[in-house]
């Protein structure tokens, strides 16, 4: 019985590359820097996804993240790198304007209320996450919310789980499932947590790396039939 929901965000709850475009392009013209075509915002995509695995992996740290990622992509682009660090500062808030969520997950959400505790736990940023769950609505329909810049640790790391744990007190593990769509994020760190996992996985990707994954699933919707609601299929 799934007594506890651990949700991410980003690409699970809400459709992250649709803000990450909308953003980078609205920015592109607020500071000067020419056209951002889609091409260009695939290959920022690609390399942002790679700073966020070496974060991941303990091999850098959320600053050099934020920043490096766009002044890679500057210089790939052939664009002045020195503009990175000011075009993150507004990327974070501009971030959050934009929201489209994936497989009806307010109504999801909100269906569940009640029936289970629900929590966020991201490795997005405070400033970014908080106006994404304040403009979505999403925020209130949580039972609490798990930053790992508040944390002070990110997932998959086990010690961010254990504060989120500290926090909302005593809970049978077996009964906790975390959904996401990140293998090395979401689902390694269920793993390390003890708890169980649900891969997100719309896009029917392979499995690139060594995880135990409880349940994969390809929309939101079947989320009812794991916890047994019975509000699906």
């Amino acid at each position: 019985m799934i007594t506890t929901i651990l949700w991410d965000v980003d690409a699970t709850l809400l459709d992250f590359l649709a803000a990450e475009k909308a953003a980078i392009k609205k920015l592109f013209q607020e500071f000067d820097l020419g056209e951002c075509t889609d091409e260009m915002i695939r290959r920022y995509s690609k390399i942002n996804r790679s700073y966020w695995e070496q974060l991941e992996c303990g091999e850098l740290t959320k600053p050099e993240v934020l920043v490096g990622r766009f002044r890679e992509f500057f210089e790939t682009e052939g664009i002045c790198s020195d503009v990175a660090e000011a075009f993150n500062e507004r990327y974070q808030l501009c971030l959050g304007d934009t929201i489209v969520f994936r497989d009806d997950s307010y109504e999801i959400v909100k269906s569940l209320r009640g029936k289970v505790k629900q929590y966020v736990v991201s490795n997005g940023t405070v400033v970014a996450q908080e106006k994404k769950l304040r403009l979505s609505g999403l925020g209130e329909l949580m039972d609490g919310i798990f930053l790992s810049e508040a944390l002070g640790v990110e997932k998959p790391n086990v010690e961010f789980f254990e504060r989120m744990f500290e926090t909302i007190g005593p809970v049978e593990k077996d009964q906790v499932l975390i959904v996401g769509d990140s293998l090395t994020s979401d689902i390694r760190g269920g793993n390390n947590a003890g708890i169980q996992t649900c891969w997100y996985n719309p896009d029917h990707k392979e499995r690139y790396t060594d995880v135990k994954i409880d349940y994969e699933i390809a929309d939101l919707h079947e989320i009812y039939d794991i916890i047994g609601t019975g509000e699906w299929g």
